[in-house]
């Protein structure tokens, strides 16, 4: 264990913003999932509404470092590809 005060408030930081983080990566799974339950019970009008929504959750995840640049593009990309697909 840390006995330094520096070393000491690095730990409690450090529980903080991983609460935070998993709080965050949780938000972002849960939204996911979300858009692809109503991607295949087929409600093309829902996922479009929640397409905005989703998109803003894994950009901010990006931008946060919770996820890649990557991977949150890829998330796009493909969540957006099955809208399409669905409402077309």
């Amino acid at each position: 264990m840390a006995n330094h005060v520096s070393a000491l408030k690095r730990v409690r930081v450090t529980e903080k913003r991983t609460e935070v983080n998993r709080m965050r990566k949780s938000r972002l799974r849960t939204a996911i999932k979300r858009v692809r339950k109503l991607i295949a019970s087929k409600d093309a009008t829902g996922a479009v509404a929640a397409l905005p929504s989703v998109f803003s959750i894994v950009d901010r995840s990006a931008k946060w470092g919770i996820i890649k640049k990557n991977t949150a593009a890829r998330y796009k990309s493909r969540v957006s590809a099955h809208v399409k697909k669905l409402a077309a």
